[in-house]
């Protein structure tokens, strides 16, 4: 599904509804035999005069190696530029021709490209798209045998965050009002985390999905509301760490899509929320370790290796994004990692093809993808101020201080902007927006410098100026020193659809020692306050807080020191 529309969506329905016919599959000869090809069009944003649109062809039928797709606008539509196809335009006649870098076009294989166009009166969808002279079907989202949800046009917009209230978990909310000083923050908006199955309908006491969906249609009023999910349940779920492995085996595909996805799917599809703008974050810190924890790596480890032959995190991911794009009204933000971790020139381009092929797995597009998140659960800081990637002390270049060790980034929202930049050139849609998490990366307090280090040496300056205080950029489980970091706001930088509190604070990354559970959490040695590293930390101190209980568990004594150190401070 696209990422923004304010008024239409090309699927069966509508066209049913502004053409008085709609396409249908035999259900005895339904396949691709039946389909040689399918045509997703959708409106991304409209206003007064004007329109963009992306589309994403899926060829059905033989390999090609050029093709050239036509329709025809019922009113006075003009497309007025394009990109990913040369799009010419006779009368009411329009022609998209493959580019010489998208010509081959295999069997099951999808392509996608985009324009902006102006109108007046109506903009209607057109009807019927023809490819190489052959009629396809209009895609309902899932694929040729796979009916489109029911509920007339979608309620996308291009940012979800923006004129809307976000919706504030109460069971957080109570445990972040229980703690001293706790007030001024409990009425914050967290992501709700489904982390394993029995989540969706509510384990160990706490709130189901439905029960939380409820609950947003309370708090929306008659405004506009976003309620945030974590899809977060994949095979052989986190294969770099231990504290957040998940109940799944590494071949289990299968009962994650009947078990997991698929009840989420119907859940969220229910008219009943409709009026929701539903935010999924889909499946953190899977897809970016199938580029740097695996093979000949010093950073490799042999579960890794496992889900990257499988593919069951790409399958995982697409099947995900697939069956919740098909939601109108669901938003789909795929994890990105964050930048010290994806930074490096050999890690940041392989990240994006890899989220590109998971994109168009399992019969997701990239129009399934409304954007992406950095920064999940994690303490990058938000912006460095005292230092800049372009910075020379004593003559040597910032990146080869041991802190950044030749990362191109410094900072999560410059890393942000370009990765985003990145995706849009790996063939992702030129509107996706991102997401930065700063629930933890705040990093205020009494040790936040107030200006730049010394310029004896490159270290010297790059530490004596850094917020973030972690002993490297690799530490990732309760983090001393930490605190709250920028509220949740919307359209707060280009490029940035919003900060959010993905993960909520005070919510425990790993136990720092072996817990027995039935939550499928192994005893992660990062977690581990005495652990001397390893090389995915470059072997320093774990710097994780002690006495910490098991991944996603209340851990009081994180809360009260992120709300310590919180930057901008509490009031």
């Amino acid at each position: 599904m696209s990422r923004t529309r304010t008024a239409l969506l090309a699927a069966v329905a509508l066209v049913a509804g502004a053409t008085g016919t709609a396409f249908a599959v035999d259900p005895g000869t339904a396949g691709i035999a039946a389909v040689p090809c399918t045509v997703d069009y959708k409106i991304q944003n409209q206003w007064s005069t004007g329109f963009t649109a992306a589309v994403t062809l899926t060829n059905n039928s033989a390999a090609k190696s050029s093709w050239s797709l036509k329709w025809s606008y019922a009113g006075d539509q003009k497309v007025t530029s394009g990109w990913n196809a040369k799009i010419s335009q006779s009368g009411a006649a329009v022609t998209a021709a493959n580019e010489a870098y998208n010509g081959q076009l295999a069997t099951g294989g999808s392509v996608s490209f985009g324009f902006q166009g102006s109108y007046s009166g109506s903009n209607a969808i057109p009807a019927t798209f023809t490819l190489d002279g052959v009629t396809c079907n209009v895609d309902g989202g899932g694929g040729p045998t796979d009916p489109p949800d029911p509920g007339g046009p979608s309620t996308r917009v291009n940012n979800p965050y923006e004129g809307a209230k976000v919706y504030v978990n109460p069971e957080w909310s109570a445990n972040a009002a229980a703690e001293p000083g706790g007030s001024r923050v409990a009425n914050q908006p967290t992501g709700v985390w489904l982390d394993r199955i029995a989540a969706i309908n509510g384990a160990g006491g706490k709130m189901g999905l439905r029960e939380h969906l409820d609950e947003a249609l309370r708090q929306k009023g008659s405004g506009e509301l976003v309620v945030q999910f974590v899809i977060y349940n994949l095979p052989g779920r986190d294969c770099s760490a231990l504290a957040s492995n998940g109940e799944l085996g590494p071949t289990e595909i299968d009962r994650y899509k009947t078990e997991y996805i698929d009840p989420i799917k119907a859940i969220l599809a229910d008219p009943k929320y409709a009026s929701l703008r539903i935010v999924t974050t889909v499946e953190i810190d899977s897809l970016p370790n199938l580029v740097t924890n695996t093979g000949s790596r010093p950073t490799a480890v042999p579960q890794c290796d496992v889900m990257k032959a499988n593919g069951n995190y790409v399958k995982g991911v697409g099947y995900a994004l697939n069956k919740l794009g098909d939601v109108p009204n669901v938003y789909n933000y795929v994890d990105a990692g964050h930048h010290g971790w994806i930074g490096w020139d050999d890690n940041f381009g392989p990240t994006a093809t890899i989220m590109k092929e998971a994109a168009t797995a399992e019969g997701a597009t990239v129009n399934d993808v409304h954007g992406f998140i950095t920064n999940t659960a994690n303490y990058s800081a938000l912006k460095e101020d005292h230092f800049t990637i372009n910075d020379t002390v004593a003559g040597k270049s910032v990146r080869e201080s041991k802190w950044l060790d030749w990362n191109r980034y410094v900072d999560e929202l410059s890393y942000a902007q370009a990765f985003r930049s990145q995706l849009v050139s790996s063939g992702f849609n030129s509107s996706i927006g991102m997401l930065i998490d700063t629930s933890r990366n705040g990093w205020g307090g009494t040790a936040r410098p107030t200006g730049p280090g010394a310029t004896t040496s490159v270290d010297t300056y790059v530490d004596g100026g850094r917020y973030d205080r972690r002993f490297n950029g690799g530490n990732w489980c309760n983090q001393s020193g930490a605190g709250l970091g920028e509220r949740p706001k919307a359209a707060p930088a280009a490029g940035i659809d919003a900060y959010v509190w993905m993960k909520p604070p005070g919510e425990s990354d790993g136990a720092s020692k072996q817990i027995p559970n039935d939550e499928g959490k192994g005893f992660d040695r990062m977690c581990d306050p005495t652990y001397t590293g390893n090389p995915r930390n470059n072997n320093n101190m774990s710097g994780a807080l002690p006495d910490a209980p098991l991944s996603g568990h209340w851990f009081s004594a994180q809360f009260r020191q992120l709300m310590q150190n919180a930057y901008p401070p509490l009031s």
